[in-house]
């Protein structure tokens, strides 16, 4: 008997397991592999089994869409089809030759929990060569899991976005998306009273959150102009269930009685130990702070964020092709890389609904090719029509939640913007203006600016606009930091 074609399925967020059940469903053997310890992801994070939570649905949207994913995906698991393997933190996949395909799970080293090896096998309709998923086991990261596949999908998601501004390193300033998360999974609030601010559709889910869980939110500070709605109405008007999400998020804030500030920005946030207070200020039609319209509104937490960014870290490994700042993939959700297939917010900041949307195309178009078939595009028209629509409002949102024009002269010369490294924005302007630096790269050699623990992923954006030049695909070889003792094994034959 043969082993069923084998995929390997990155990021257990709505791309991740959209895709997983389509391939499953279709006589693909799958292994979902995943860094948190429940699937999810950021749009479906759920609290902890300790914690009790009563009402778990409130802290959510399209609850019933994700009952819907975890009964099906409890469902493959219970049955074998689906491997759902947790805290596998990957650090690279590998395009390998001949491999074991179908399945084979080697763990280096001492088992971890919950990880098993799994006999080696080769699907006879695999495509070529075949991939090396490689992991880092548990919290600790230390325990190496290789994952051999014959094909492999990328849903590994986004991350935030944030400019810096003076005071922006000041305990009490997180990120939007951190505040969600601390909600979502930890049932926890970061203080008693809040401002929220930046831009992006983010913040409104954010902000009502905080209000929700009994934070004083005293204002909702966003740069966007409320006329380029009314600019993009037609586009925007094609999603009604979108719109009126937005408005029934304005109507609770107003509600709680949450000031809004539209075309309004953060100048800085103030504090010794801890954030005390911000200064926010108008923003004038060019996108420049207009002078005197600076106020200064105590609170103890700032939950700040610029809209987000894909991850892109394996894609680029692999040698796929990266458009601006988004893989690049077909109608099937295939990128140019034979065997390797993305889908969700790597190829392209849209939402759960488009995420999806493409996984389930991508694990329909994957099911049909590792079985030997031609996909028929008829049997996803559904999801790709949703796909279009979904791909062309979250388009015209990006013209709207742009970031301020201007928002590199807030930045003052003792602002840092590489907190890994702390490199000041002076440096930065120096290295450029005196020092003849062209690039992301030429500015990072000379400050160091990108070179610390994160390697560039938060402050790059940051980096690139003091600079006046563009943000480029990095091209990182490893996707997170790994022990030197795995990276010594990593080459060795599997068994020795």
């Amino acid at each position: 008997m043969t082993e069923r074609p084998h995929l390997a399925v990155i990021g257990a967020g709505p791309a991740g397991l959209a895709a997983a059940l389509a391939a499953a469903a279709r006589g693909i053997r799958v292994t979902l592999v995943d860094s948190a310890g429940e699937a999810g992801g950021q749009f479906y994070r759920q609290p902890a089994a300790g914690l009790g939570a009563r009402r778990p649905r409130a802290l959510h949207h399209q609850w019933r869409t994700w009952e819907r994913l975890a009964r099906g995906l409890a469902r493959e698991v219970e049955a074998g089809t689906i491997e759902h393997a947790t805290d596998h933190h990957v650090w690279l996949v590998e395009h390998r030759g001949k491999t074991p395909g179908a399945g084979a799970l080697h763990v280096e080293g001492p088992a971890a929990s919950g990880a098993q090896a799994a006999p080696a096998a080769r699907s006879p309709r695999s495509l070529p060569g075949g991939f090396a998923v490689h992991a880092l086991l548990g919290p600790l990261q230390e325990v190496p899991v290789t994952v051999h596949a014959d094909a492999v999908l990328l849903a590994t998601g986004g991350y935030e976005k944030v400019l810096p501004f003076p005071g922006w390193t000041l305990p009490g300033v997180v990120t939007a998306g951190g505040v969600q998360a601390m909600l979502k999974g930890g049932l926890v609030v970061p203080g008693r009273r809040a401002v929220v601010a930046g831009t992006g559709p983010l913040l409104l889910p954010v902000a009502t959150g905080l209000a929700a869980a009994g934070v004083d939110v005293v204002a909702l500070v966003e740069s966007a102009d409320p006329k380029a709605f009314v600019r993009k109405a037609g586009a925007l008007a094609a999603q009604p269930g979108k719109v009126a999400e937005g408005v029934q998020y304005v109507a609770q804030l107003r509600r709680h009685r949450v000031e809004l500030l539209p075309r309004h920005t953060i100048v800085e946030a103030h504090g010794g130990e801890r954030l005390v207070a911000v200064t926010v200020a108008a923003l004038d039609a060019d996108g420049r702070v207009r002078g005197n319209t600076e106020r200064r509104i105590p609170c103890d937490t700032l939950a700040v964020g610029h809209g987000m960014l894909p991850h892109t870290d394996l894609a680029e490994s692999l040698g796929c092709r990266i458009d601006g700042l988004n893989v690049h993939v077909d109608e099937e959700q295939r990128t140019d890389v034979p065997g390797v297939w993305a889908a969700g917010e790597t190829t392209g900041i849209g939402g759960a609904a488009l995420s999806l949307a493409e996984g389930h195309i991508a694990g329909r178009s994957i099911a049909a090719r590792l079985n030997g078939d031609e996909p028929d595009p008829r049997g996803w028209a559904p999801a790709a029509k949703s796909r279009t629509r979904m791909r062309e409002f979250f388009a015209a949102l990006d013209t709207v939640y742009a970031p301020p024009a201007h928002w590199t002269d807030q930045v003052t010369d003792d602002t840092v913007v590489c907190r890994c490294e702390e490199v000041t924005g002076g440096e930065i302007r120096e290295a450029v203006g005196e020092l003849g630096a062209g690039d992301l790269r030429t500015v990072k050699l000379l400050t160091r600016a990108g070179m610390g623990w994160c390697q560039g992923r938060m402050c790059e954006p940051a980096v690139a606009g003091l600079a006046g030049c563009e943000q480029l695909p990095a091209r990182r070889l490893l996707a997170r930091p790994v022990p030197l003792g795995v990276l010594a094994r990593a080459g060795e034959p599997e068994g020795d």
